[in-house]
């Protein structure tokens, strides 16, 4: 199959061609496509006389050019309009029926320049469906976000991330603004059903059947907590679809120079424990690394349980009841992971057996609270 991708360098544009050629080079299995696929890759720099021998020659059409922002309010029409007009012309002459998918947009209800000219394009797609035969699929997209949408333009999304993710001020003028989102990924997995034949048709139009709506307000807050997470060691609530989704594109506005972020380490001549994620929901996650000969721990919890993981080394977990009785030995080592529950009621420790430093990971099921520590002390 050959495909012919017009505006291949937007937004859109590079996650739907990569996401190609993922099939084409087999690395993408899961979208039940043969692999014989070529992209043709149309953008602003391309050589116009492509456009001829690629209508001729493709299978599908993916029309993703357009302008979203011009200096000029006519160039509007040019781009949206007259572009369109420019490849259906070209796919005419060539007796080319093949299927042609159009993004257009929500505001193509509106009465303003850009609302027009998407709409001047929907019509012209649409006589020409009607005058030529070939199926036109026409999909009017909300507010889009995801990786690679570039900030400062037309996203408020794209905006906000680049902003908090760099250190800059964002504007919230009315946070009530309800706002229908709908994610990159979400977007190209329809488009490559649309590609199978199995568009998600609406009436006379196609949509994106995952959408996502929020508030102004709540998408500031949302994106700026991912800013203090790190000091907070939190992580997002990645059950909640929409802020997983958000998470991947914050993450992805970052500074290349801040990628790392620094943990706060507890060393002493025992070696260390450095807590990685507190959570409310599901406790926190740490890791402690012990010296040769070290023993950690001689402690029970009421309610607080645990699992211990050895990565690295090699050392011994002992356990006691609280109220007495044989001590247990589990022995754990680097070369064999296996996770060790620590219960409720049991005084417990960790000895390193090694002649390495032993690196345990450790879940506790609450976050450790100084004012409630839940920890007493008593030799196993």
């Amino acid at each position: 199959m050959k495909v012919l991708v017009t505006g291949a360098k937007g937004f859109v544009g590079k996650n739907l061609c990569l996401t190609l050629k993922n099939i084409a080079n087999g690395c993408d299995k899961s979208r039940g496509m043969d692999s014989d696929i070529t992209v043709y890759e149309y953008d602003l720099d391309t050589d116009p006389s492509c456009l001829g021998e690629w209508t001729r020659d493709c299978d599908f059409v993916f029309h993703l050019a357009g302008v979203n922002r011009p200096k000029d309010a006519s160039e509007f029409m040019e781009g949206n309009f007259g572009f369109t007009d420019t490849l259906l012309r070209a796919l005419e002459e060539a007796g080319n029926t093949c299927p042609v998918m159009i993004s257009s947009s929500i505001q193509a209800e509106l009465d303003n320049p850009y609302g027009k000219s998407k709409l001047a394009g929907e019509e012209l797609m649409r006589k020409y469906g009607e005058r030529t035969g070939a199926e036109v699929l026409i999909y009017r997209l909300p507010n889009l976000f995801g990786k690679w949408c570039r900030p400062n333009y037309n996203s408020v999304t794209a905006t906000f991330c680049h902003n908090i993710a760099n250190g800059l001020p964002i504007q919230v003028n009315d946070p009530t603004v309800m706002l229908t989102l709908v994610y990159i990924d979400d977007l190209v997995a329809e488009l490559i059903e649309a590609l199978k034949g199995k568009a998600n048709r609406q009436g006379d139009f196609c949509a994106v059947p995952v959408v996502h709506k929020i508030t102004l307000g709540a998408l500031a807050e949302t994106i700026t907590s991912f800013r203090t997470s790190r000091e907070e060691r939190s992580v997002p609530k990645v059950g909640d679809p929409l802020e997983a989704k958000l998470y991947a594109t914050y993450l992805s506005y970052l500074p290349k120079e801040a990628f790392s972020y620094p943990l706060q380490m507890n060393v002493d001549r025992r070696g260390s424990f450095t807590e990685i994620i507190r959570t409310a929901e599901r406790g926190q996650f740490s890791v402690n690394i012990s010296k040769p000969g070290i023993t950690k721990g001689n402690h029970w919890h009421h309610s607080k349980n645990e699992k211990f993981l050895v990565v690295s080394g090699k050392g011994v977990i002992r356990f006691r009841h609280a109220l007495g009785g044989e001590v247990l030995e589990y022995f754990v080592s680097g070369d064999k992971l296996e996770v060790v529950d620590i219960p409720t009621g049991y005084t417990h420790n960790i000895e390193n057996l090694g002649d390495t430093d032993m690196v345990t990971f450790m879940w506790a099921s609450e976050c450790f609270d100084p004012n409630r520590p839940d920890t007493y002390f008593l030799e196993v």
